[in-house]
């Protein structure tokens, strides 16, 4: 198989929606290829390490393979393994969770539809 630049392969195994995302997240310093900060026209390589930071999570990835063309999510494993901590993605589930109970300064105290609607969001009721 052909090299691939380093944003058109994020592109293609579907880490970001558009390649100019991707390409972003590379002039941003979001990315590393082997623990060292790459731009988005590096050349990739069967192997290589990638990290990469989405939103709150750091996804670590290794190219299994290098795709022609943007990917369908059922073939994603042919093109990459991923080797992101469980940890992160927890991590990413609780800022979310945090952000759904967070009341606006000032609001004062949960009325009763509020703990309603609180406690079947957590399935107390």
């Amino acid at each position: 198989m052909q090299d691939c630049r380093l944003d058109k392969w994020l592109w293609n195994v579907r880490v970001f929606k558009t390649r100019a995302e991707a390409t972003a997240a590379c002039r941003g310093n979001s990315v590393q290829v082997n623990g060292l900060e790459a731009k988005p026209g590096r050349d990739i390589h069967v192997g290589e390490i990638i990290a990469v930071r989405v939103g709150l999570v750091r996804r670590t990835l290794k190219i299994v393979g290098v795709p022609r063309s943007r990917v369908g999510a059922k073939q994603l494993p042919e093109f990459v393994a991923d080797l992101t901590p469980s940890a992160e993605y927890e991590k990413a589930k609780q800022a979310r969770l945090e952000h759904l109970l967070a009341r606006e300064r000032g609001k004062g105290r949960p009325t009763k539809k509020d703990r309603r609607d609180m406690g079947r969001l957590f399935g107390f009721e």
